[in-house]
């Protein structure tokens, strides 16, 4: 039988903070459209895209920093390097649209004071953040810099 290997990704702190900063951009981009569609107000709209910008890089740093501990999806290459499946990206999509659909919605409760305006936002947004958020993950695998590769031994 072949003993099982624990394989270590990791992120700098420096990749996930540029991972947060390019996430936002897109982010908050279809936010302010999608705000911008159901409330008819260019001012609400760029207010809920502001605070959320805010707001959502911190909690984007944090997700990233907990799924750096999270093996899941994880697997060894023929070249004996691990490499980060499809289904890793999709779990962390789905846990991270979790997090931020409820900042999403809270903010433009406070912002529209109109819960239907306030639905149709977070609704939508979750169809469109998870789309560009699995493409932000495959983009970002792309690239090498700040990635921490490592084997710690065998697993019993």
């Amino acid at each position: 039988m072949t003993p099982e290997v624990r394989i270590t990704t990791e992120d700098s702190h420096l990749r996930s903070i540029a991972k947060g900063i390019s996430w936002r951009f897109f982010g908050t981009i279809d936010t302010i459209i999608l705000a911008l569609i159901f409330t008819g107000s260019i001012k609400k709209a760029l207010t809920i895209g502001f605070i959320e910008f805010t707001t959502k890089i911190l909690l984007y740093y944090l997700h990233e920093r907990v799924w750096t501990k999270i093996h899941y999806g994880i697997r060894v290459g023929r070249d004996n390097n691990p490499y980060e499946m499809s289904r890793r990206s999709i779990a962390k999509g789905a846990s991270w649209r979790i997090v931020a659909t409820f900042d999403t919605t809270l903010i433009s409760l406070l912002v529209t004071r109109n819960p239907f305006q306030t639905i149709n936002i977070s609704v939508t947004e979750i169809f469109t953040k998870i789309f560009l958020f699995w493409a932000h993950e495959r983009l970002w695998l792309r690239v090498p810099w700040g990635r921490i590769h490592g084997n710690q031994g065998k697993c019993n």
